[in-house]
């Protein structure tokens, strides 16, 4: 046996109280008048006997209460740890995500985690070598006696990184790899949240460990948050009315009072709205507001709910007056679809000229567009490369002719691609590669029963690997029906049919206009941002010249660091959200470029507060290696596991209630013939 806080030991001294108090009064003797000596003497003999034996009774009694208060306040516990972990490692892991500072009661989850997870390390076994580890990095890559590491318990705090089981375990296995170890024990202090722990780990990766589970989990949890906002335009517009649309969602039981949204713009308050949640604890709004100066906005929603702090701010970056120049040559007449597309917002200024007259320098332009062509001349194949290498993007929409020839020995100047017959049977497109940089980040979600583009008749084209085709939407029996090919710096897009409602409905559909923008941002730099921190989704920045001397610093908060970059066409691919995972604004900048402001959000992954349920991952998760230990209420620590039996602290709290009751009956019942004596 042992206790959790031997201190409390101490007051064993005061067991010597009641025995001092016993003492002086068995000394007093109290004289009893009676008329008769013969019955005064028997019933002095008599009393005196039965108080001896009743004071005695009293005695042990108030001994044995003390003894069972103090303890209960030493709190002790059986060790029933059978291994032997002489050779085994100590891995205690500590959640520290979002989803922890929820609290219960006056303490939070990561508090009532830390303060149990000190109760471990203080009556820890001598020699146990202990790894502390958390959702940022393992306090010491070296096993550490657990009294060096009971002062890095108490400075863990929240963290915006989170982990699932899977990669903890891995870390587990690493380091018991690293150290030449037998296996590992591994403490998991965690609210077991759903999205981290939705699948356990594989018995394979679990063979070396022994997975001790300690539930740390909240009840009746609340929790408003926003979940995502974007602007319904695809351009921030100055001077002009713009309109945010913002959702967000309830978990728990929502207040009684209705949360209020507010929008600021660069630390101004611009607009308001009252939250009215539907059935499903959703909530959809549009928030209208202006900007009158061009540049970077910095846009902040914010929503007032006290329970759970992270997930109430969201942020976006958006640059007003972009100025988007596209240019259109058209074989004929000029495309009625293109130039709704691009009028329909004032961030684009678009060129038309005939494609038999081209302008050669298309260097100010973000995108051309070949409109209609049925035919691409040498002079108008050589203006086509010089624009892929400087990291242009662009589209062909070819008119329909019979004499595909033409049109190859342009199409082979730019690549391995050529168009190897038509098929002019009605085909519907089947199928959409969502990874493709036209769809990824666009939409929000894109419908489950949404309408593909449908082709009256389509070019079968052909490419070679070097040409490195990517099918955006392709018909059922795998032909591009818009095609992305990467050739030197810059992409070239090709639709195998017309942009006209002749050659079929694509001009009209879901995805025209939103892919041409698409198509004009790549060549530069984006002009609205909210990425998640901790996320692989990479900014793009166009950059000239790109070299070591020329690398994109991270700018914000007093921090200047250079995150993760690889060149992509003319410019970078930036991973600013691997670099910094706090949330806030920050700002993209190299010597020799503009500086591009960007927003980071903490992912929402941990704002749902939906734990797994206990008992049923004790059902489906079995084994001899997988253990399950509660926290006692006043901080049991994993002494105790769930076959440990009833608490012990609180049998003596029972045992002291017993004797403080049997002790109240006998003074009672002394008092009772005290009063029928003196009758």
């Amino acid at each position: 046996m042992s206790f959790l806080y031997p201190l409390f030991l101490i007051a064993g001294i005061t067991l010597a109280i009641p025995v001092l108090i016993h003492l002086f009064n068995l000394r007093r003797y109290k004289t009893v008048f009676f008329p008769h000596t013969r019955f005064l003497k028997n019933i002095q003999l008599h009393s005196r006997k039965q108080s001896q034996v009743r004071y005695k009774w009293l005695l042990a009694l108030r001994l044995l209460f003390l003894l069972s208060l103090i303890l209960a306040f030493a709190q002790p516990f059986f060790n029933k740890q059978k291994q032997n972990t002489a050779n085994r490692l100590q891995v205690i892991y500590i959640d520290n995500s979002y989803s922890m500072a929820v609290k219960k009661g006056a303490r939070t989850l990561l508090d009532i985690a830390k303060e149990n997870a000190d109760i471990q390390l203080r009556h820890a076994a001598p020699g146990n070598r202990y790894i502390l580890m958390t959702n940022d990095k393992p306090v010491s890559y070296q096993p550490m006696p657990a009294a060096k590491l009971i002062t890095e318990v108490n400075t863990i705090d929240i963290s915006p990184a989170s982990r699932t089981v899977g990669q903890v375990v891995a870390a587990a296995n690493n380091l018991v790899q690293d150290e030449s170890l037998t296996g590992a024990d591994l403490y998991y202090y965690s609210d077991f949240q759903r999205t981290a722990f939705n699948t356990p780990p594989d018995a394979a990766s679990m063979k070396h460990i022994i997975f001790h589970g300690v539930p740390v989990q909240a009840t009746d949890v609340q929790n408003i948050y926003i979940d995502t906002a974007y602007l319904n335009t695809p351009v921030l517009q100055t001077g002009q009315s713009n309109q945010l649309v913002v959702r967000c969602r309830a978990i728990g039981k929502l207040p009684k009072d209705q949360p209020v949204l507010q929008l600021t713009i660069n630390g101004q308050v611009k607009s308001a709205a009252t939250l009215a949640f539907n059935d499903k604890n959703e909530t959809t709004d549009t928030l209208a507001f202006q900007v009158n100066n061009a540049g970077w906005q910095k846009i902040a929603l914010t929503v007032n709910d006290a329970s759970v702090r992270f997930d109430d701010t969201f942020r976006i970056t958006a640059r007003s007056a972009p100025n988007l120049s596209v240019l259109v040559l058209n074989e004929g007449q000029p495309n009625p679809y293109i130039q709704a597309a691009f009028h329909a917002y004032n961030g684009f200024r678009l060129s038309q000229y005939d494609a038999t007259t081209p302008r050669t320098d298309w260097k100010e332009y973000n995108l051309v567009i070949l409109n209609g062509i049925t035919r691409i001349d040498d002079q108008l194949a050589k203006t086509l490369n010089t624009a892929l290498q400087q990291g242009q993007s662009i589209c062909i929409f070819p008119g329909q002719t019979t004499n595909t020839d033409a049109l190859n020995a342009g199409l082979r100047q730019l690549g391995d691609i050529h168009v190897a017959g038509i098929d002019t049977s009605v085909q519907s497109a089947t199928a959409i590669q969502q990874g493709s940089d036209l769809v990824k980040d666009l939409f929000e979600k894109i419908p489950e029963n949404v309408q593909l583009p449908v082709a009256t008749w389509h070019y079968i084209i052909n490419a070679g690997l070097s040409a490195n085709q990517q099918a955006i939407l392709s018909f059922r029996n795998g032909d591009p029906f818009l095609a992305r090919y990467s050739l030197g710096s810059g992409r070239l897009y090709i639709c195998a049919t017309s942009a006209d409602l002749r050659s079929g409905n694509f001009p009209g559909s879901y995805f025209f206009v939103p892919f041409l923008y698409q198509m004009g941002v790549q060549s530069r730099t984006g002009d609205v941002y909210a990425v998640t921190a901790g996320g692989q989704q990479p900014i793009f920045l166009s950059l000239n010249n790109v070299d070591e001397r020329n690398m994109v610093h991270l700018y914000g908060n007093g921090l200047d660091i250079i995150p993760s970059q690889r060149p992509n066409a003319a410019g970078l691919d930036v991973y600013a959200g691997q670099a910094v995972r706090q949330p806030g604004f920050y700002a993209l900048a190299a010597h020799s470029g503009d500086t591009t402001a960007i927003a980071l959000n903490a992912s929402r992954q941990e704002s749902q507060l939906e734990d797994a349920d206990i008992g049923q991952l004790k059902s489906t998760w079995k084994g001899e290696n997988i253990k399950w230990l509660n926290i006692a209420d006043a901080g049991g620590g994993p002494g105790a596991t769930e076959d440990a039996g009833f608490p012990l602290w609180k049998v003596c709290i029972i045992l002291a209630l017993l004797m403080l009751a049997a002790e109240t009956y006998l003074l009672a019942g002394n008092l009772r013939k005290q009063n029928i004596a003196i009758q």
